[in-house]
């Protein structure tokens, strides 16, 4: 696997170059934390963004839904499609409301999806989504039946044009007269955790702790 995915002109970073990076271990790491990614593209009434969940296997990243999806049909069609994902790990306040900032974690992804059609390989797409979303849980719960897989489609986006950006720390540092306002500036960490499970009413069983 290349460590380092080609310069395009739609991922050359142009704003704050410094903070960016194409190497593959930098993009995958924040595909594989965030649970969530927004899917544009364009459709027949116009731009439209759709959050969609997502896993990462290898070079593909994958997306599902129903059949009838909309944006699902569209992207079949073999359209170019943006994907980004973004972590917010911290609110950056700063003396001067101009230097306001938050640090954060982000890929944007171009490509063009193709439909997992092969059984198997859907089957293991899938498996994959929910395993992200909780660690082992395709062991722990019935796979797709015939009606449920025709039912759902799974897309596969090349990871082949990305980028990644990072901005982490406090705020610029303040000068002249700025450094002498009577105002706090700092980081207020954002930190994302899973709480206690909360079993469906139906449910009995204690949780499994996957």
């Amino acid at each position: 696997m290349a460590t380092d995915l080609p310069i395009t002109d739609r991922t050359k970073l142009r704003r704050k170059p410094m903070r960016g990076s194409h190497e593959r271990a930098a993009i995958d790491a924040i595909l594989d934390e965030a649970l969530i990614c927004h899917v544009g593209f364009v459709g027949k009434h116009g731009p439209v963004v759709i959050p969609m969940a997502h896993v990462r296997v290898d070079d593909q990243l994958y997306i599902h839904g129903s059949a009838v999806n909309y944006m699902l049909r569209t992207l079949t069609g073999g359209i170019d499609a943006c994907v980004t994902v973004t972590l917010l790990d911290g609110l950056v306040l700063a003396r001067t409301a101009f230097h306001h900032s938050v640090n954060y974690r982000s890929v944007v992804l171009f490509g063009r999806a193709v439909a997992i059609d092969d059984t198997e390989a859907k089957l293991a797409a899938l498996a994959a989504l929910v395993d992200h979303i909780s660690p082992g849980r395709s062991s722990a719960s019935r796979p797709p039946n015939a009606k449920e897989l025709t039912a759902t489609t799974v897309l596969g986006l090349p990871i082949t044009e990305a980028s990644a950006k990072v901005r982490s720390g406090p705020p610029l540092p303040d000068d002249g007269e700025d450094l002498m306002l009577p105002y706090w500036s700092g980081v207020v960490p954002l930190v994302t955790e899973r709480g206690a499970p909360i079993n469906a009413p139906d449910c009995a069983l204690p949780w499994p702790g996957r």
